[in-house]
């Protein structure tokens, strides 16, 4: 099922009457999520209510189900674009109607790590400021979301401005995350960047570093995501399934290895190519391990041949602003990386499919908001 994009501003829709009771994608446990009745969430003082219209899948909410790494239940989702259908007391700069992007989190900005810029390790970032009930874990796989005082004060909630559609919009978090990768990694303009894997986060992550003036590689195991990437612009890629990426790369770069390499792909036997992949003093970003494990390393490309293993995990707020503007002025078409909409009734369904995508599946919605007036299923 394909479902249009609300794009009306938020004049022209007025908020129902808040129910009691709601529908949500309920964790229980491992490989356990089930679509059940719950209460709608309750605020307090300086805090919103917000309806939601399209949440996207993001692969940490696919790794936390499939793990069982969190005590349940819970209710997940964090990519959340809606409206605001109520404000507690005290909330000045938003009212009902307005269009949000909703951040689940936001840092301290006083501690040692927010000090040094590492705000994703701020144990005020990793309280988790949105629920739809349970322990607070985003909240977005539901009809209606809370957003708690410290996320509504400190600019968490982003508006979104007529005619920029809620999947446009929703992409603010995860943009935000791969401009956080892109920047850590300091690329000069005309240095070659090999972005391993291209799905949804890898193609964003391309386009940015190619809009940075890099000279960008791709490479993937399906030919299809490639193709995808092609309508991006990324026209320089490595079919992974028939070619030895490692030796592709170093005929494009004169037999030295990419000045950087990406590996947006959450496997870790991937590790070693992209360390391969990198010519001697260049730099390997993992961007997808966000699971503790082990994995093989050469510790002489460390030291001898000074290449540098980095990483980059969720967002920063320095970068929110410019992400924003990113996102909310189109200069990226990122609701074209949705290839699946979900009502929330299809919500199982639809993380079924994001948990074991096919070749041209990309990003997957879950839509809450598909029955809204002007949506058509």
């Amino acid at each position: 099922m394909q479902l249009a994009t609300h794009t009306s501003s938020s004049s022209s829709q007025t908020p129902r009457e808040i129910p009691t009771k709601m529908q949500a994608v309920v964790y229980r446990g491992q490989n356990d999520v089930r679509l059940e009745t719950v209460p709608v969430p309750e605020i307090g003082p300086g805090e919103l209510l917000v309806r939601v219209h399209t949440c996207g899948i993001c692969g940490t909410d696919l790794k936390k189900i499939a793990t069982g790494s969190h005590s349940a239940p819970r209710i997940f989702g964090h990519e959340t674009g809606g409206q605001v259908v109520a404000v507690g007391e005290g909330v000045k700069e938003y009212q009902t109607g307005d269009r949000v992007v909703v951040f689940h989190h936001i840092p301290c900005g006083r501690c040692y790590y927010c000090r040094h810029k590492v705000f994703a390790q701020c144990e005020v970032y990793k309280k988790v400021g949105a629920t739809a009930g349970f322990d607070p874990s985003g909240g977005g796989f539901s009809e209606y979301v809370r957003v708690m005082d410290w996320i509504v004060r400190t600019g968490g909630v982003v508006r979104i401005p007529e005619g920029v559609s809620y999947e446009q919009a929703s992409f603010i978090e995860p943009v935000n995350t791969c401009w956080k990768g892109i920047d850590s990694m300091a690329l000069q303009p005309g240095d070659t960047v090999l972005v391993m894997g291209q799905g949804p986060i890898g193609i964003i992550l391309a386009m940015l570093a190619k809009r940075g003036g890099a000279r960008v590689i791709t490479s993937d195991l399906f030919p299809q995501r490639l193709t995808i990437g092609q309508s991006f612009g990324l026209t320089c890629n490595i079919d992974a399934s028939n070619v030895d990426t490692v030796e592709r790369v170093r005929e494009l770069t004169e037999g030295r290895g990419a000045d950087a390499v990406i590996l947006a792909v959450g496997v870790n036997a991937l590790i070693r190519s992209a360390m391969d992949s990198a010519r001697p003093g260049g730099k390997i970003m993992l961007f997808a391990q966000t699971q503790h494990s082990t994995a093989t390393i050469d510790p002489a490309a460390v030291c001898v041949d000074e290449k540098t293993l980095m990483g980059s995990y969720s967002a920063s707020v320095d970068l929110q602003q410019e992400a924003a503007r990113f996102v909310l002025s189109r200069e990226m078409n990122l609701e074209a990386l949705y290839s699946h909409r979900f009502p929330l009734s299809g919500a199982i369904e639809a993380l079924n499919l994001a948990a074991h995508p096919q070749p041209a599946t990309m990003k997957i919605a879950i839509q809450p908001g598909s029955t809204w007036e002007g949506i058509a299923e």
